[in-house]
């Protein structure tokens, strides 16, 4: 089932390759693709005593410079502020708390963009610096005029260099690691692919750091609880992120029809052999389609909070058939969210089927839960909707929408 997925999907991509996948088992030629998220994690910018590399630095300057020059649209989100307030503070570890690390990202996001804009001048390419926090992603105003000026600065052939707006964000405004921000960022742009370099080669089996057995995976279809299970812990002491993060990345990029590749960031003209096609790393291939703006936002921008639970047959309304969710089909109801909010909607496993906006408040619902549609007026005194969520308003997870 995932050979046929991944089939259609390259098709789709990189047009004639489908005959070369099916007697090779392997295509990967990203040629045609011509937007691009690369993600740049601490590790591949920083020593071990936190200080700038920046003999590493310009070799990816370099290359993505390269790719600029081919006509590709490339957007870096890039870590190493914290990393490089390090070096220049001359701390001999990661600070632990907020304002810390807060005070050290402002001073190392200055240093780490004006090398940036260093390199890049030299290879005549214009940089723009873009903070983000969760808010923007998660507020939909926001997220569209982010858009909008990500497009723009793309359209002026400028590359935007995204990091974290760790100096102003508190752990609820976090995104949390620039995994995760590069997989909403390629959703946020349309990018057709997501290169995540790093200091590993990729996914392996089980975790090499403790396994000399361990086997590099070329190729990912389905990200299961095996493969998680396998990926270990946090990664380097200047990092934020492990293996366990960029697996959520990939989860994401794969939800809205972007295929991600992990590199070990060293390798030698690494962008341009991902892009080329050369067998590096480990890519994870999407699901065969994309999700419209509207539903990519409701899926992994926005933020949840709550959930709903709902019986099997509210779930086979949901998953088989493309329904609305009525009020008869819930059974439980956790967190306080109102009119508009984002809510996550499990099935009496507890496993997450879907996302959507709710037309009901906790406190409504509550009331209504498990009652016919018919009775919503007489307990709440109004009825305004039938349905607690619209199916325009509804994602499920790991079904086509």
């Amino acid at each position: 089932m995932a050979l046929i997925r991944a089939q259609v999907l390259i098709k789709i991509l990189v047009g004639d390759c489908m005959a070369e996948y099916i007697a090779e088992k392997n295509c990967r030629h990203f040629g045609n693709v011509t937007r691009v998220v690369i993600k740049v994690g601490s590790s591949s910018l920083t020593y071990p005593t936190g200080k700038l590399n920046l003999n590493q630095m310009e070799l990816l300057v370099r290359q993505m410079a390269d790719l600029h020059n081919q006509g590709k649209e490339v957007i870096l989100v890039s870590s190493g502020a914290v990393g490089a307030g390090i070096g220049k503070l001359g701390l001999e570890k990661k600070p632990r708390t907020i304002p810390e690390k807060q005070a050290v990202a402002a001073v190392g996001q200055g240093i780490l963009m004006h090398m940036y804009e260093k390199f890049f001048l030299e290879y005549g390419v214009t940089v723009a610096q873009v903070l983000l926090t969760r808010g923007d992603f998660a507020d939909r105003r926001r997220f569209l005029n982010a858009r909008n000026a990500l497009e723009r600065l793309l359209q002026m052939k400028v590359i935007p260099v995204i990091n974290e707006n760790d100096t102003v964000s508190v752990d609820e405004l976090k995104v949390g690691d620039n995994d995760s921000l590069s997989a909403l960022v390629a959703a946020l742009v349309d990018a057709q692919l997501l290169v995540i370099l790093s200091d590993i080669e990729g996914l392996y089996d089980r975790d090499p750091r403790t396994n000399p057995q361990a086997k590099l995976l070329p190729e990912v279809y389905d990200i299961t609880g095996e493969l998680e299970a396998a990926a270990g812990g946090a990664g380097s002491g200047v990092g934020t992120g492990g293996m366990v993060t960029k697996l959520q990345a990939a989860k994401t990029a794969g939800e809205t029809g972007v295929p991600m590749v992990i590199a070990k960031s060293n390798i030698k003209n690494v962008i341009g052999r991902v892009v080329g096609g050369d067998v590096v790393g480990t890519v994870f291939w999407p699901r065969n389609f994309r999700m419209e703006h509207k539903k990519r936002w409701i899926a992994f921008a926005s933020t949840v909070t709550g959930r709903i639970t709902v019986d099997s047959g509210a779930k086979d309304a949901l998953v088989k058939y493309g329904k609305s969710l009525l009020p008869s089909g819930v059974i439980g109801i956790s967190g306080n969210f109102d009119v508009g909010n984002t809510v996550s909607i499990v099935d009496s496993a507890g496993t997450e089927i879907g996302r959507g906006l709710v037309n009901f408040s906790s406190f409504e619902l509550e009331k209504i839960k498990g009652r016919h549609t018919a009775d919503i007026e007489k307990i709440l005194g109004h009825r305004d909707y039938d349905e607690v969520i619209h199916r325009n308003n509804l994602v499920l997870l790991g079904v086509n929408n």
